[in-house]
């Protein structure tokens, strides 16, 4: 372990979060792909820590169920009581064998904005400096309601924390304030937190009193200033959720632009944490990127586009579209209008056109399905056009079945494909078809009525009506008569 991996990192995520308002509990409230602790573990990861242990107490299975779906090497401590932001760590480490030796970095588990720069700045300086306690700090434009900074004006170090409904005049002048984020001395921890008192207005076991515990006993309390206010913003309602949202995906396409990614305008353009671009794509107004997605070098994305754990490959283009664990070929063509249920696999150059919905369905090089048309549990080979308003007919009432297109394949225009049947290479089918059997290579398929007239019909079927005056006059017309 180097000097500034910590030996513990303690994640506080026992809160019930009233002001959100929810079933949820807060920390598992999402913003840009990941939960809001989600976003702190990312954080805490960048540090390396040999030992990791999130303290849940409010809804704690459901918070415990969702660490191990996103995070399994985590381990969880209950805080049966929300006696405290210090019960709290003390809960942790005694998760963690009772006292830690090397570092020990405490963060809040509802601070999404927090970056892992940020934590190792704080360790570093932890480290660097031989201090008992590190706070990270920040200095913001408006100080009101924040624990303020206080520190000995002639070495820097940190005197007090001071709370704002506490602090005198002067004192709330101050624009440094607590993050709740600290780097402490494990074993001066652990001694620290058994002398904490609960005489004050809550009760409670406050873990600041650390601070002073510590720096009375001639310890050195220092701090960490984060370059960016933002990151240390804790999510108490709905509204700031909706901030940090905002804040957190102009800093992802930010990044994304700097990598060369155009982003035609950002204010509309929705991304997560988790989303990957190559150089020179673009995403047009009205889009939403989700999961596992990825855009290929110079593929173009919408506008009005919601892609979820969608692959788009290079120089492809989709317009208009809704997709959702769907992959799009190099070069292939999406939309407009179009719907990718899971399972779909477009090919190189491949198309699925206007109005067409695809699921469970493979399009091969170059094939297409230009419009109007629903594709499902499907293979579909290389070069092939399905026609417009076709209908690969897969449920039974029961179950699914698939149907399979051969290379080079041109079927007519509203066709019914009924599952389970095979088109072979080369094999046309006329429009209006219902095919129900399967059709040989290089084969015409003719499946339809023949076609019937009634002359006279509507003359005397419906007397009187305009089509009746239509079709007379057409006929005197053609009679030459008037």
């Amino acid at each position: 372990m180097s000097a500034t991996c910590p030996a513990a990192v303690v994640v506080l995520a026992a809160g019930e979060g009233t002001r959100m308002k929810s079933d949820l509990p807060k920390v598992l409230h999402e913003i840009c792909g990941r939960s809001l602790i989600g976003h702190v573990l990312e954080a805490a990861y960048a540090l390396s820590p040999e030992q990791l242990v999130t303290v849940v107490g409010f809804q704690s299975e459901q918070v415990r169920e969702h660490l191990s779906a996103v995070a399994p090497q985590v381990r969880t401590a209950y805080q049966a009581e929300q006696n405290g932001t210090g019960h709290a760590v003390r809960i942790g480490l005694e998760e963690l064998g009772g006292t830690v030796d090397g570092t020990v970095v405490v963060v809040c588990g509802d601070t999404p904005l927090l970056t892992g720069a940020t934590l190792c700045k704080l360790a570093e300086t932890h480290s660097g400096d031989g201090n008992a306690v590190t706070v990270l700090t920040a200095e913001v434009p408006d100080a009101t309601g924040y624990g303020r900074i206080v520190r000995d004006g002639a070495n820097g170090a940190v005197t007090a924390i001071v709370e704002h409904k506490d602090a005198s005049e002067s004192q709330r002048a101050i624009r440094e304030i607590n993050s709740g984020v600290f780097a402490f001395d494990g074993r001066l921890l652990a001694e620290a937190l058994g002398k904490v008192r609960t005489d004050n207005s809550q009760g409670e076991e406050y873990l600041t009193d650390v601070l002073g515990i510590l720096r009375e006993a001639g310890h050195w309390v220092g701090a960490a200033v984060a370059d960016d206010h933002e990151e240390i913003a804790g999510i108490n309602n709905r509204v700031q959720l909706a901030q940090a949202r905002r804040t957190l995906n102009d800093r992802l396409l930010t990044e994304a632009m700097l990598a060369g990614v155009t982003v035609v305008d950002p204010a509309s353009t929705w991304v997560d944490a988790t989303v990957v671009f190559e150089r020179d794509a673009v995403v047009h107004p009205g889009t939403q990127l989700h999961g596992s997605t990825s855009l290929g070098r110079g593929a173009e994305v919408g506008p009005n586009t919601r892609l979820t754990d969608t692959k788009v490959g290079a120089g492809a283009r989709v317009d208009n579209t809704v997709a959702n664990d769907a992959e799009v070929g190099e070069g292939a063509v999406v939309g407009p209008f179009a719907y990718l249920r899971p399972g779909t696999r477009l090919g190189v150059r491949a198309k699925a056109g206007t109005f067409v919905e695809m699921k469970n369905a493979s399009l091969g090089e170059g094939s297409k399905v230009p419009h109007l048309s629903y594709v499902g549990d499907a293979t579909i080979g290389e070069q092939s056009n399905i026609g417009a308003a076709s209908v690969f007919v897969n449920y039974d009432g029961q179950a699914k079945h698939h149907t399979t297109v051969g290379s080079h394949v041109r079927t007519g225009s509203d066709n019914m494909f009924v599952a389970p049947v095979t088109v072979g290479d080369g094999a046309y089918t006329a429009a209006g078809s219902v095919i129900t059997r399967d059709v040989p290579a290089g084969s015409l398929a003719v499946a339809r009525g023949q076609q019937r007239n009634i002359e006279g019909w509507v003359a005397r079927k419906r007397p009187g009506s305009a089509a009746a005056k239509a079709a007379e006059a057409a006929s005197r017309e053609t009679d030459g008569t008037s």
